[in-house]
């Protein structure tokens, strides 16, 4: 698999930094995206993160609406308008923002959660009880047949 997998929780120094997973700086690298894309949840008390193939799916989402239509605008402002880039250090740390802070309600620790072609950064407490509720739902999902 190529994309972003597994899930892991690190610690901010006292500088305001955290490392992201190794695992998950490879698949940057791969996908030649220079620092990190990020914008608040639209599902979640978290943060989506990612590179071009994260871009790349706001991209194709953006393109379903007729450009200076007000819902283009709208959803540009708020999947670009709204978003941050924070560069990525040579030790594979970034700044864990303000916004990042407030979105995921992360204080100390930051959970690095794969979503395949993005990951999500979540305080660990609200990702185990939101992981608990999404495997619910995977399983009644997968017992159905299809989506939900």
């Amino acid at each position: 698999m190529a994309g972003f997998v597994s899930h892991f929780v690190n610690r901010l120094d006292s500088k305001g930094r955290v490392s992201i997973p190794a695992p998950f700086r490879a698949v940057l690298a791969r996908d030649g995206f220079e620092g990190l894309y990020c914008i608040a949840s639209p599902h979640a008390p978290a943060v989506d993160a990612g590179g071009n193939a994260l871009v790349g799916e706001i991209e194709t989402r953006l393109a379903g609406f007729a450009k200076l239509s007000a819902d283009h605008d709208a959803l540009a402002f708020a999947l670009f308008g709204a978003s941050e880039t924070p560069k990525v250090d040579a030790e594979g740390r970034m700044i864990v923002s303000d916004m990042i802070r407030e979105q995921a309600g992360i204080a100390d620790e930051v959970a690095f959660v794969g979503l395949g072609y993005k990951f999500q950064l979540w305080e660990p407490q609200a990702f185990r009880a939101h992981r608990a509720e999404a495997q619910k739902r995977a399983l009644a999902m997968l017992t159905a047949g299809g989506p939900a």
